[in-house]
C-alpha cells in the first residue's frame, strides 16, 4: 500500500493501486500557496523508501527519490508533470511493498 500526503494540509491518501493516472493526481494538485509539496511512501511505521514531489519557486518541480535499502538518494527537476508520474510509477514499481514478495533479479552466466 502506498501512501501520498499534501504535508501543507496534513492531508494523508492512501493509493492502492500506484497507476500513474494516481500519482498524477496529487501532483498536479500541487501549487505555491499551500500544497508545496507531496510525499509518496509505504504506509509503515519506518519506511525503507520514499519519493517526493516540491513546487519550485522558479517553476516546474523537484523530484527526489530516497531509498535507503539501496543506498539510492537522486534528486532531479522536471516540468511535466506526465514525465513525472510516468518516472515514478516506474521507480515505484521496483521498490519492496509489505505483503508483496520482493523481486529478485539475478545474472545467470553460462559455464565456460
Amino acid at each position: 500500500m502506498l501512501c501520498g500526503s499534501l504535508l501543507d494540509e496534513l492531508t494523508r491518501v492512501h493509493i492502492d493501486d500506484p497507476s500513474e493516472d494516481a500519482l498524477f493526481m496529487p501532483i498536479d494538485d500541487l501549487n505555491d500557496a499551500r500544497n508545496t509539496f507531496v510525499v509518496f511512501q509505504p504506509d509503515e511505521d519506518d519506511p525503507a523508501w520514499l519519493a517526493t514531489v516540491a513546487v519550485l519557486d522558479e517553476g516546474g518541480y523537484e523530484v527526489v527519490r530516497r531509498d535507503t535499502t539501496r543506498r539510492e538518494h537522486e534528486a532531479t527537476t522536471e516540468t511535466s508533470i506526465a514525465r513525472i508520474a510516468n518516472d515514478l510509477t516506474i521507480w515505484l514499481a521496483a521498490r519492496n511493498h509489505s505483503g508483496r514478495p520482493t523481486r529478485q533479479i539475478s545474472d545467470f552466466q553460462k559455464p565456460p
